[in-house]
């Protein structure tokens, strides 16, 4: 190749934008693909890179810290040019953030909130759990008609948005004065843990009037253990508006539920791992809102959270 050819190339790929001169590889660590949200937040992210032509790595933590964090380390010896991350633990983050700012490798936080201020290269696309569990049990307060007594299905305790969603259900009950909480265990976000927790909580006698649980599959573990047991005219609601919850919600089995969007999570997440990539985001937060779903309006959200 003679020297003006050489010339010509150089000049081109000094023209190109960085976008272009390679393709993007982003590492997803997950929490847990077994969690129906979860597996739905996957499915979108991977639509969204697919269409942007980014390379992902999804891995699975199973519910465990330590494999996480693994997980993140293996994504930085890699060379990856930024981390989605799903945390297992919200207050076990820090290695990880600091693992990924000694690398200069932007982490994205995804649908679980870090309890550690963000810095540098760092983000968070979800939504506001404390808003959530308040729009869930003020609404389900008023289909009480702001008396009974509550029990609350908690997610792992790990968890920012267990805690907060938790709280939030427990200051909208502190408000009215013929409200109260009765029971509160972890069914760990897990169906057949709610099953249990729930049927331990009808054995024991005390008069339940309505379940608030932090996310659908333990609201429709509860359902489940009230349909095993006979037990009716107990209202039950919960968060995320998954599929399954739509099809308990048309059934008039579960009261409503908080619609948390997936698919908005998912494309912003990756949206927002290019702004930093690419030093464009000006803000370190997006916020994706929650809305309340009844039996009126349940068949607007069919199409969405959709695998």
């Amino acid at each position: 190749m003679n020297v003006n050819k050489i010339a010509l190339l150089i000049g081109a790929l000094a023209l190109a934008p960085a976008s272009q001169a390679k393709d993007l590889r982003i590492g997803v660590a997950l929490a847990n693909f077994d969690l129906n949200f979860i597996s739905i937040l996957r499915t979108q992210m991977a639509k969204e890179m697919e269409k942007e032509k980014i390379q992902g790595q999804f891995e699975d933590a199973k519910g465990d810290i330590a494999v996480q964090v693994q997980q993140v380390e293996n994504f930085i010896n890699q060379g990856v040019d930024a981390i989605i991350l799903n945390p297992v633990d919200t207050q076990g983050v820090k290695p990880m953030m600091d693992a990924a700012k000694r690398a200069n490798i932007p982490l994205i936080f995804v649908n679980r909130k870090p309890e550690v201020e963000l810095s540098g290269k760092m983000a968070y696309v979800g939504s506001d759990s404390l808003l959530g569990g308040r729009m869930e049990m003020e609404a389900l307060a008023k289909r009480m008609n702001y008396k009974g007594n509550v029990a609350i299905l908690m997610g792992a305790l790990s968890a920012e948005e267990a805690r907060q969603r938790t709280k939030a259900t427990e200051d909208v009950i502190a408000k009215y004065k013929e409200m109260k909480v009765v029971e509160k265990q972890s069914a760990q976000w897990m169906r057949n843990e709610a099953v249990d927790v729930t049927s331990g909580w009808l054995l024991s006698g005390d008069k339940i009037d309505a379940i608030a649980a932090n996310n659908d599959e333990m609201a429709i573990g509860a359902i489940m253990a009230l349909n095993q047991s006979g037990k009716k005219n107990i209202l039950v609601a919960g968060i995320d508006g998954t599929p399954d919850a739509l099809q308990f919600i048309k059934s008039g089995k579960l009261a409503l539920t908080i619609f948390q969007d997936a698919a908005a999570q998912g494309v912003g997440a990756v949206t927002m791992a290019k702004q930093v990539i690419d030093g464009k985001n000006s803000d370190k937060f997006m916020w994706i809102p929650y809305q309340v779903i009844t039996k009126d309006n349940y068949e607007a959200f069919i199409s969405k959270n959709v695998k």
